[in-house]
């Protein structure tokens, strides 16, 4: 069956563009400026490149725009620093240095710099030595006196910048025991999982508040060792202060308990000396189980620190629980003293 015609149906225009003649192209095309074959192709010809106008000027092509050397000396002398140098060239003075017959052309003013540089050269060596073999010339002929006794007048031999040290040498001198042995023995009680940065920051807040804390008042009923300074000198002497108050509360002796010394497997209390170390341990350690029950005052890293400064005060007045401890002690020692000959031979 044929397709049917629908003639009602508006026909579609369809536009037309006449095709302008070659003159009119060029003349619209030849005022905008065309792309050079570099661009466009990737390679250069020269003879088809347009022409480059006098006035365009690149980035790098301004005559007044200054050097990257002279705006850094520029701003180096707005901010009093030391840029680079500008100068250029080899200085007048090398180039007439050996032909006299130039030197003699030369101003007066500058012959007269060249004469004096010449008669005063700048000194090329330093004043003191890096060399760590000793000249011959230093060394003295003569053997030195020693220091044999104490007191005794040494001259330093001749090459030594400065004078030799008086001996003997002070227990501090010496980088493995510069600090005072309790503060050194308390310092490593107070570590924890090796810390010694922290274990030496919380000692150094102990002396400060040991330092800055009012005089103790001290009890008559639990006196300080005897020769102890007055109470309102401890201040003026934190390490003193932390020593007395640890060797006047430390015990004397220990209690061991050993079985079987008296036979029938019954343990019996031995008591047993100690020595100072031994003694200062078990009195800090005393101190520091008191200061970890008190309860804190606050947050912070100086907390336990605190504690321990105020505890040691509380010891040196005799209101410490510490004292209690030692005197509980030092009590069985007495009643267990006649257990020191079992097991002996008479």
């Amino acid at each position: 069956m044929p397709p049917r015609l629908n003639l009602l149906v508006t026909p579609r225009v369809i536009a037309y563009r006449s095709k302008p003649a070659l003159g009119v192209w060029r003349a619209q095309h030849a005022s905008k400026p065309q792309p050079t074959i570099c661009a466009v192709r990737g390679f250069a010809d020269k003879s088809t490149d347009l022409p480059v106008s006098e006035d365009d000027k690149g980035p790098n092509t301004d005559p007044g725009a200054p050097h990257v050397s002279e705006e850094a000396a520029a701003m180096a002398k707005i901010t009093g620093g030391s840029g680079p140098d500008i100068e250029q060239g080899t200085p007048v003075q090398e180039i007439v240095k050996d032909d006299k017959e130039a030197f003699d052309k030369l101003p007066q003013v500058m012959k007269d710099s060249i004469r004096a540089k010449t008669a005063n050269p700048k000194p090329q060596t330093r004043p003191y030595s890096t060399s760590a073999i000793r000249r011959a010339d230093l060394v003295s002929q003569e053997p030195a006196k020693l220091y044999l006794q104490e007191g005794t007048e040494v001259t330093p031999p001749p090459g030594l910048r400065f004078e030799l040290p008086d001996l003997p040498l002070p227990s501090t001198s010496n980088m493995e025991h510069r600090y005072d042995p309790v503060v050194t023995q308390v310092t490593n009680l107070l570590m924890r999982d090796g810390k010694l940065s922290v274990a030496q920051r919380n000692m150094a807040l102990i002396l400060q508040h040991l330092r800055t804390a009012s005089p103790p008042q001290v009890s008559p009923t639990r006196p300080l060792l005897p020769g102890a300074p007055p109470p309102s000198h401890l201040p003026l002497n934190p390490v003193l202060y932390l020593t007395l108050a640890i060797d006047s509360v430390a015990p004397l002796l220990r209690i061991r308990s050993q079985r079987g010394a008296a036979g029938g497997g019954v343990a019996l209390q031995i008591p047993v000396p100690l020595g100072l170390r031994q003694r200062r341990r078990q009195a800090m350690q005393w101190i520091l189980d008191a200061a970890s029950k008190k309860q804190s005052r606050g947050s912070g890293r100086g907390g336990f620190a605190q504690k321990v400064a105020e505890e040691l005060v509380s010891v040196v007045e005799g209101r410490s629980g510490v004292w209690d401890r030692r005197g509980a002690v030092h009590k069985l020692a007495v009643s267990a003293r006649a257990n020191l000959n079992f097991g002996r031979r008479r």
